[in-house]
């Protein structure tokens, strides 16, 4: 038992070691949406709630079958009923007559005074199964209605919380690429100044370079440290917003596996297919739609109040009644009924007509809402097809530029090398280079941006190809 738990316990230390030394794993944009859809809580959410509403369907459905309880109760008599009769032609019981003989026998019964009967028992008992069914309910039928389209809310409402949540780690997922471009242009530029720095340091060693020039060259070199560590926070802050929306922790180290210029191989074709002036996908418009036909039928049912209502009932009791002892004599009667029982509204005081004139205006507020957010929508993706235009040729133009000042650097690096050139003209080639760089990558994550803006307008994202199944 001892070999056993120690090959146990140096198989983990092994197994541990091994994850430890694993370097990290390189994520592509749908491995994080993947991620995502399956750990994001907001999508766990939204899947619970369409859980939630199927289950109140189902409990409406419960409402049209047969309910049955069962009840006991136990009564204990502390002072009895005194009952008064009064019999024509027999004299008055406990009335106050004056046949003294009537007076007598009363008294004599009840055991008291004034001529009063006293009834009832000390101890009783009841208890048995009550029953109803609901015959004619036109307000319970309308609502299993309603409960389908509340279910198909919920289902359109999760859909766009992965709509949302697709475009959000997308736009993530891009701003960490940017970011890690960014920071490697800027190395370069920080490797090509510390280098120039240490040629001149070396020159000037050895006489054949002046200590201005070294401190030129030292202070063009951390002007760019900054920078540097800049880029480096930019780095962490995006895969820390990263790591929230794909719903793991903050230690889960990971690395992409894409870089942004990467994207602009099948920018073009992408660009032709998406520029669809079509929203009928939008999820803000149909939410609205659902919650236009909730409210149509939420209308009906209050119109249905006015309807009269028909259940059946039926009830098996058993009673017992004794004097004495609570715990003793008991005598059991059981006793049964069957009935229907009907409920015609007449009035009540306005409060469904107001209710039914309430829904209505709610309808009618809910389709100016309707008209005006589809004007937005629209202006929106005309906006976002009219940046996709203008990111595709600015992509291009950034493109061509990098080309020029990376074709002009190496120019101006060999003739800096024989002399034709200062320090000045070859750090201007670099500035440059570094400016074009930068701009290129940004173009691509706005193009990049804007086709996913487009795609959240839409509501085209293809979230079932990134769910896990």
């Amino acid at each position: 038992m001892k070999l056993r738990h120690l090959a146990g316990l140096t198989a983990v230390m092994l197994l541990s070691f091994g994850s430890a030394a694993q370097t990290p794993p390189a994520l592509s944009l749908d491995d994080c949406l993947k991620i995502a859809l399956s750990e994001n809580p907001t999508v766990r959410v939204a899947d619970l709630e369409v859980e939630r509403l199927d289950y109140s369907k189902k409990e409406i459905i419960g409402q049209l079958l047969p309910t049955i309880d069962f009840g006991a109760s136990y009564n204990r008599m502390v002072a009895k009923q005194v009952m008064y009769m009064n019999m024509d032609g027999f004299g008055d019981f406990g009335g106050g007559s004056s046949d003294e003989t009537a007076d007598a026998a009363g008294q004599a019964r009840s055991g008291g005074s004034d001529g009063g009967i006293k009834v009832g028992l000390d101890n009783s008992y009841s208890l048995g199964f009550q029953g109803s069914l609901p015959l004619i309910a036109p307000q319970l039928w309308k609502s299993i209605s309603l409960s389908d389209s509340q279910i198909l809310r919920s289902v359109e409402a999760s859909r766009q919380s992965r709509q949302q949540l697709v475009n959000q780690v997308k736009s993530a997922y891009y701003t960490l690429l940017l970011a890690e471009d960014s920071r490697k242009v800027i190395q370069e530029s920080y490797d090509m100044a510390a280098l120039t720095y240490e040629i001149y340091s070396k020159q000037y060693a050895v006489g054949a370079a002046s200590d201005y020039d070294v401190l030129r060259t030292s202070v063009a070199m951390k002007n760019v440290e900054p920078e540097l560590l800049q880029s480096d926070i930019a780095i962490k802050q995006a895969r820390l917003q990263l790591q929230i929306l794909m719903g793991v922790d903050s230690s889960f180290d990971f690395t992409v596996s894409d870089c942004l210029s990467n994207y602009e191989e099948n920018m073009y074709e992408q660009t032709i297919s998406a520029l669809r002036n079509d929203y009928s996908g939008n999820a803000d418009l149909r939410l609205l739609d659902y919650d236009s036909t909730i409210l149509e039928k939420n209308l009906s049912i209050q119109k249905l109040a006015f309807s009269p209502t028909l259940a059946f009932t039926a009830n098996y009791n058993w009673t017992s009644m004794s004097n004495g002892s609570p715990f003793k004599n008991f005598r059991w009667s059981p006793y049964s009924a069957i009935g229907l029982t009907l409920s015609v509204p007449i009035f009540q005081g306005g409060q469904r007509y107001n209710r039914v004139k309430q829904t209505a205006i709610q309808a009618e507020e809910l389709r100016l809402q309707r008209e005006n957010l589809e004007r937005s929508v629209a202006m929106q993706v005309d906006l976002a097809i009219d940046n996709i235009k203008v990111n595709v040729k600015q992509i291009a133009s950034c493109s061509e530029s990098v080309r020029e000042a990376d074709r002009a650097h190496s120019i101006m690096e060999r003739s800096f090398e024989i002399g034709a050139a200062s320090y000045l003209d070859l750090r201007d080639s670099e500035l440059a280079l570094t400016r074009a760089r930068l701009a290129y990558y940004q173009a691509i994550y706005n193009y990049l941006v804007a086709g996913s803006e487009l795609e959240l307008l839409q509501g085209t994202a293809p979230i079932d190809q990134y769910s896990n199944q």
